[in-house]
């Protein structure tokens, strides 16, 4: 006969506490994403989907490859929305030292590939400058924290030490678009720590006074990007090339654009590294201006999340991460579509969340987890 079992009376209270510590227990480590960030981010990724899809037909794999990073990408971003700020400050000091070191290698043994020595091979090849977007920001906001109430001039003079030494070895790879990169997010947590508005243009002063030195130590390839952008029509086969095809495709975009899959300057192949770097010229063809404002609209909501999450932190580590992060994001997004349009010199800067890449992809997926991680914990107090 079949076996009927009763539960106690006593038994149904525990079973339901069970269920509903599961239930929270799943609530608190998987539905942890912030929706405004999430909703977003999520729009971005589905216009860089589309545009990747165009731009990477001729390239078997790459709009594969493209969803894998993605995939990549949101586990990385949900691990680090996982870790509290607390947690992120201990691996600060750690992360910039295996960092620093790294960037030394590289130095003294790296890879080198069309010129410049930014890679090394650790049984995989991997590029450590990619590291130093995150940590030097975090480095800098642990040690302002552990100042809070004590920052003085002398505190800024070390920030700026702690900041000069990866940036030095960057520049030294030759890599100017990651070393700007990072030299921002090294200034943007100064800044936000109080460095005092006379300091900003007394070093603004001082940098332009030394612009003929600068000029003297830059590379030959980084002068001609230089001269290339004050007039490309002066070599429009050779250096200017890159510029005068992104632009002649953000034009004939007009205000509708061409349609999807319908960009003739991509797919006849003018336009260079379009599915990374250039990317935002294909996207401009074929979606053009309404399409362009969608993307800088939703950019703008981005970077005003990311500063509301900042004020709102309860830590000084908290504010200046989250600060540092924004801006830098939006320096992203402001150089590589300056370097397209031809406003700005060409650098390495991919369009963020839109561009195919694996490195910068999980970098900025990693940024955004940080950036949910100290919204999640909003309302912790400070002991």
């Amino acid at each position: 006969g079949l076996i009927h079992r009763k539960v106690s009376p006593m038994m149904a209270p525990i079973a339901t506490g069970d269920s509903n510590l599961v239930k929270d227990w799943i609530r608190r480590r998987l539905f942890i994403f912030d929706r405004t960030l999430t909703i977003v981010v999520g729009l971005i990724l589905l216009l860089g989907c589309l545009a990747v899809s165009s731009a990477g037909m001729d390239f078997p794999g790459r709009f594969e490859g493209h969803l894998r990073n993605i995939a990549i990408g949101i586990l990385v971003m949900w691990v680090a929305a996982n870790v509290p700020p607390q947690k992120l400050m201990q691996l600060a000091l750690p992360l910039y030292a295996v960092g620093l070191s790294l960037l030394v290698a590289v130095a003294l043994f790296g890879l080198v590939k069309n010129g410049s020595r930014r890679w090394l091979n650790v049984g995989v090849i991997i590029q450590p400058s990619e590291i130093m977007k995150l940590a030097l920001p975090l480095t800098l906001a642990w040690f302002f924290q552990k100042r809070e109430g004590m920052i003085r001039w002398r505190e800024f003079l070390i920030a700026g030490l702690i900041a000069l030494m990866p940036v030095g070895l960057i520049l030294r790879q030759p890599d100017l678009g990651t070393s700007t990169l990072v030299a921002a997010s090294g200034f943007f947590v100064i800044f936000l720590a109080g460095l005092s508005w006379r300091l900003i243009i007394g070093m603004g002063i001082a940098g332009l006074a030394s612009l003929p030195l600068v000029w003297s130590m830059l590379h030959d390839y980084q002068r001609n990007r230089v001269m290339t952008l004050i007039d490309p029509t002066s070599d429009p086969l050779g250096k200017g090339f890159h510029i005068i095809q992104s632009t002649i495709a953000i034009g004939s975009g007009g205000l509708f654009g061409k349609g999807w899959l319908n960009g003739t300057q991509s797919h006849l192949e003018f336009i260079p590294e379009r599915t990374t770097d250039f990317i935002f010229a294909v996207f401009s063809e074929e979606f053009g201006l309404l399409g362009n404002g969608v993307l800088l609209v939703l950019y703008l909501l981005l970077i005003g999340r990311g500063l509301i999450i900042a004020a709102n932190a309860p830590t000084l580590f908290s504010r200046l991460l989250a600060g540092a992060i924004t801006l830098t994001i939006f320096v992203y997004a402001f150089v590589n579509m300056g370097m397209v349009s031809g406003i700005l010199p060409v650098v390495g800067v991919p369009l963020p969340f839109v561009s195919y890449g694996g490195t910068a992809f999980v970098t900025l997926s990693l940024a955004i987890g940080m950036l949910m991680s100290i919204q999640r914990n909003r309302k912790l107090v400070q002991t």
